[in-house]
């Protein structure tokens, strides 16, 4: 029914059965947008966004969850897991047009901030990267810089707490908070994962230290899903 409105709406869609099908259609066809479900045979909507966001070419992809799981729990797993919206069944298909019009947009429009942003020349010490947390998240901050393969400092201002990634060639080496001795490492790239909310600028700069991390960060982003997803369950 959501393919058959969508299309009608002029939009082209692609439908999956359950999420191996949706990964491998994803990696095909590149959507600008996923629907999808939680409870799902085989592979499960939490699976599925976990996988998709571990592939660097999909990971910036917008989610929304469409689900008979209303509950508040499952609404801010959802988000923690990287959805863009969540939209709990029953549904008016009016406010699906919304949520979809709004999620596009707005990924329109950091799409175009982060190409513009990361494209222009940059010289040592110039910031070339800032935004608004609950836009761009930072497991996604840190994809782009990744993708890109930049070196420098990433400053992340919480609500509470300003964190630093320092970064070479795409990986991180290390990262610790202005406020507090611990935690530090890896450990506190998986705290910053949590923020939702605040402000990112990196710095272009050349980063000369030993790898605290040793991790790449597609494989740092996976392990803090994981931990952020067993977190919410307990």
């Amino acid at each position: 029914m959501v393919g058959t409105v969508m299309e009608r709406r002029g939009h082209q869609v692609e439908t999956a059965v359950e999420g191996r099908e949706a990964l491998e259609k994803a990696a095909r066809f590149h959507p600008d947008l996923i629907i999808t479900d939680v409870l799902m045979p085989g592979m499960d909507g939490w699976a599925f966004v976990r996988a998709l966001r571990s592939h660097k070419e999909m990971s910036l992809v917008p989610v929304i969850f469409l689900t008979g799981l209303n509950k508040d729990e499952d609404r801010i797993l959802g988000f923690r897991l990287g959805a863009d919206d969540y939209l709990s069944k029953p549904f008016r298909f009016e406010e699906l047009d919304l949520r979809v019009e709004r999620v596009l947009r707005t990924s329109e429009r950091m799409r175009q901030q982060v190409q513009q942003q990361t494209q222009q020349p940059t010289e040592e010490g110039t910031i070339s990267l800032r935004g608004d947390l609950a836009h761009l998240g930072v497991s996604a901050v840190l994809t782009v810089l990744e993708m890109e393969r930049k070196s420098g400092i990433l400053v992340l201002r919480g609500p509470k707490l300003t964190g630093r990634v320092f970064m070479r060639e795409g990986r991180a080496l290390a990262a610790f908070f202005d406020e507090q001795p611990q935690p530090r490492s890896a450990e506190a790239v998986y705290q910053m994962l949590t923020w939702k909310e605040g402000k990112f600028e990196f710095t272009v700069l050349e980063v000369d230290m030993e790898d605290q991390i040793k991790s790449s960060t597609t494989h740092l982003l996976m392990e803090g899903a994981r931990l952020i997803d067993e977190a919410s369950l307990k």
